[in-house]
């Protein structure tokens, strides 16, 4: 698979197969992805792999501990860094748009708390998939290494297509931080950015269909030319 086709082919996924993915594969994808660049070549990310009963660990951990503070809410329910309190338009109205697709084809209708509920507790099951990914970044970067992480973020998703796997990067588990860091051991001094559920697309969930549509070139590129 070319570059562009691994580029057009990528999506976020959201119901995986059970299919193990091999540690070779998983080997073989972090040696290419490592050559992501950086600023100035700190190479600010750190990641945990889980898979197997690690993986299950951490996810058992994080759902009771979502269900335990449902009714008052759990106090890690953000994420530890700071985050914009609001959103405007357009990025309000494309968030809106996705949102409403997406629990369409999952058949929930809109006002249905519990189903809403269950079906965000499905990102800390990694979507099923057999893999997952933790990013986290030492909290004293400043915030151009996170531009840095983003791009170690877009590698791996395109060297996980290269290679016939799918992937879903997951904001929602820069959420319940907390257990995260206990589980896995993460020091204090480092933020959760986000995770990545990683693995084969089980292409029989209508989830899977949703398309996510892009802005033309002409919406956000300005040519500055003469």
């Amino acid at each position: 698979m070319n570059v562009d086709d691994a580029i057009r082919t990528r999506r976020s996924v959201r119901a995986f197969k059970p299919d193990p993915v091999p540690r070779a594969v998983l080997d073989d994808l972090l040696e290419v992805a490592r050559h992501a660049p950086s600023g100035t070549n700190i190479q600010p990310w750190h990641i945990h792999v889980v898979m197997g009963e690690s993986r299950d660990k951490l996810v058992d951990a994080v759902l009771q501990h979502r269900e335990k503070h449902r009714a008052e809410g759990a106090p890690d329910a953000f994420s530890e860094f700071p985050r914009a309190t609001k959103r405007k338009a357009p990025y309000t109205t494309r968030m809106r748009t996705l949102g409403k697709t997406m629990y369409g084809l999952l058949g929930i209708p809109k006002g249905d708390q519990e189903a809403n509920w269950h079906q965000w507790a499905r990102n800390y099951e990694f979507f099923d998939a057999p893999v997952g990914l933790l990013f986290t970044i030492d909290k004293d970067l400043e915030y151009s290494s996170w531009v840095d992480m983003g791009i170690m973020l877009q590698t791996i998703m395109l060297a996980a297509r290269a290679r016939g796997l799918d992937t879903c990067a997951q904001g929602a588990w820069n959420n319940f931080w907390t257990v995260t860091k206990d589980v896995l051991d993460i020091p204090e001094t480092e933020y959760v950015v986000c995770g990545m559920s990683l693995g084969y697309a089980d292409e029989n969930e209508p989830v899977n269909t949703l398309v996510a549509e892009r802005e033309p070139v002409s919406e956000f590129v300005t040519f500055h030319e003469g």
